[in-house]
């Protein structure tokens, strides 16, 4: 390491921290089912062996769902594997997890989930700077025709772009 790269880490420091955002899961289905309204990003809180999990990879946002409880907001069935190499210290795969957000934007929120209809939903687990972060959606249940409808729109939508990459590309229709 050169002395300019030494003092910016600090003596102690072996790498940079990471930069970005690496997502870790997605939930696919949420905005199938799901019409979104609006979106968050909230931090977790985690014991060490989830985020050494987390970083391997190992999480599955099928089933999660944010709640209510007490004046706070958690994260329940949101499965972080158990680490391989954890002791005795493990955490539980399906434990509830807090969720931090400015007091604020709890409020906001919580103000909307007691309209009917209303739901919590998480969309992606990532980390962003080197944080695990959760983005979640104020989302209403869309009923079954409006699915067709959405997936009717998007083969059409997908038609029309390859009729028209063809058409510019000069390639008649097969």
């Amino acid at each position: 390491m050169t002395d300019q790269v030494r003092t910016f880490l600090g003596e102690g420091a072996a790498t940079p921290r990471e930069t970005g955002r690496k997502v870790i899961a997605s939930n696919k289905k949420a905005r199938h089912d799901y019409e979104v309204l609006r979106t968050y990003e909230a931090g977790l809180v985690l014991a060490g062996t989830e985020v050494k999990s987390l970083r391997a990879g190992y999480a599955s946002l099928v089933d999660a769902f944010a709640g209510e409880h007490e004046g706070e907001l958690l994260l329940y069935n949101l499965h972080i594997a158990e680490y391989g190499f954890g002791s005795w210290t493990n955490h539980a795969p399906r434990r509830t997890r807090k969720l931090l957000l400015h007091r604020i934007e709890i409020d906001r929120i919580l103000d909307k989930l007691r309209e009917s209809g209303v739901a919590l939903v998480p969309l992606s687990l990532y980390f962003h700077d080197g944080w695990a972060k959760v983005e979640l959606a104020l989302a209403k249940g869309k009923k079954e025709y409006d699915k067709r409808q959405a997936l009717a729109k998007r083969d059409a939508d997908r038609e029309i772009s390859r009729a028209l990459g063809r058409h510019l590309k000069g390639h008649p229709r097969r």
